[in-house]
């Protein structure tokens, strides 16, 4: 009686059935080609860009109070008031003698009045709106540089999600093989059997061992289906995406190398930027003290017949001073706030920098840790198979049991699943300390 055969089946029917799931449109890409794609599909990076533009309409919002204020008014007006009746009239230019009889002056007959107006505002000294158009423009600087943050974030995740891709390929291949060598012993197992030198009980583990390796293959190609479709949906597809076999590459420098190029990491440069403007926050609080200098005037028509009337017209032109004398000492408050403002921001940003230069040491000691990782590895794997080896000629030979040769056959398949791990964490690695010293875009030859 032969289990394999009666029920095997049964357990690779579900990795025939994920072995041909396809999803529709998908595509096998490039790591370029998916870096290229995330740059303007992912959700982040184009939200982030949404940002970006908002943050470049402050800036024009904060030049728009240096611009001069145009407004036109159109108004209608119907009185009974003597002072309003007067001077309606007035501004009519349709005053006459015996408007100034004291009856009609104490007690005048309704008017209308249609008033057309343009009026003009124009700052000629606004030192906040100077220093507000600064700010505005600083902040747009660090967005921009919070944008380019972001891209390398992106980057990063993309590649690991295009190595998650390639990994979870080489896992199938491993449970495969995992899957070829348990049947081979269930043949030995067999034969040993039917000529009378094996046992019964070696044959039963020996399938057990095929059908485990055969769950171990359908969970490996389920979770190459799900990196696909992790890769998609990172560079902003609905679809999965496949990778290629190749295995991108970087070049590894030495440590001053990245330490120094971390020193304008983007995300710094933003820490920099927003400090630059708790510097001008404080100028911003101390030209509260100073006055506001402009020019105005004014063009106005009226009619008591109809808008837009040209009965009456006249004109200003004026100068003005503004100044705030006191304000309930809110001007010393908001100064004082600012200073602890800057005081924070420069604490902030001395932390940034050491925390930066923590990060690209703690990642270029991860590199080398991976390298020598994936050399004990490989050395394992030649262990465990000299060791599977021998014990599948010894139990060939009735010197060893089925148990030994299965406990090194699971040794060796945890030696060749350690194999491709490690060399994903290398990779891996060399892609995290790029991103730590901001070289990511540079390094994938996205960026020059």
């Amino acid at each position: 009686m032969r289990m394999q055969g009666r029920w095997g089946w049964l357990f690779l029917l579900p990795g025939l059935i994920m072995s041909t799931i396809t999803y529709a449109g998908e595509q096998q890409l490039s790591l370029r080609d998916c870096l290229l794609q995330a740059m303007k599909g992912n959700p982040e990076i184009r939200a982030h860009g949404h940002g970006l533009l908002a943050d470049h309409e402050d800036v024009r919002i904060a030049r728009s109070f240096l611009l001069p204020k145009i407004t036109f008014e159109e108004r209608f007006m119907r009185t009974n008031n003597p002072t309003y009746t007067f001077m309606a009239k007035l501004n009519q230019e349709r005053f006459a003698a015996e408007d100034f009889d004291i009856h009609a002056l104490n007690d005048p007959a309704p008017v209308s009045d249609f008033q057309t107006s343009v009026a003009f505002e124009q700052a000629l000294f606004a030192p906040k709106a100077y220093i507000n158009r600064k700010m505005a423009e600083k902040e747009y600087e660090a967005r921009r540089d919070e944008v380019d943050r972001k891209r390398e974030d992106v980057s990063f995740m993309v590649f690991r999600n295009y190595l998650d891709v390639q990994t979870a390929r080489s896992f199938v291949s491993v449970a495969e093989k995992g899957v070829e060598d348990a049947q081979e012993h269930l043949r030995i197992a067999e034969s040993r059997y039917k000529v009378g030198l094996g046992l019964y009980s070696d044959m039963l583990r020996a399938e057990v061992a095929v059908r485990t390796a055969e769950e171990r293959k359908v969970t490996a190609e389920k979770n190459l289906l799900v990196a696909k479709r992790a890769l998609g949906l990172m560079i902003g597809l609905s679809e999965s995406v496949d990778a290629e076999d190749e295995r991108p590459s970087f070049m590894l420098n030495d440590l001053a190398y990245y330490s120094a190029a971390a020193q304008s990491r983007k995300d710094l440069k933003v820490m920099e930027a927003r400090f630059r403007n708790a510097e001008n926050n404080i100028r911003l609080a101390n030209s509260s003290y100073l006055p506001v200098l402009g020019i105005g005037g004014s063009y106005q028509m009226n009619s008591h017949k109809a808008p837009f009337g040209e009965e009456g017209e006249s004109w200003q032109a004026m100068a003005f001073l503004r100044w705030e004398l006191f304000d309930g000492l809110k001007r010393e408050a908001e100064r004082a706030k600012a200073q602890h403002k800057l005081a924070e921001a420069g604490e902030y940003l001395d932390g940034m920098k050491k925390q930066v230069s923590f990060e690209v040491y703690e990642a270029y000691l991860s590199v080398e840790e991976s390298r020598k990782g994936i050399e004990l590895a490989k050395a394992n794997m030649a262990a465990a198979e000299e060791g599977r080896r021998l014990v599948r000629t010894r139990y060939e030979k009735s010197l060893s049991t089925m148990v030994d040769m299965l406990d090194v056959q699971m040794h060796l398949d945890a030696a060749r699943a350690d194999v491709v791990a490690r060399e994903a964490a290398y990779l891996t690695a060399l892609a995290r300390l790029s991103h730590k010293s901001g070289t990511i875009l540079k390094d994938l030859e996205i960026e020059p």
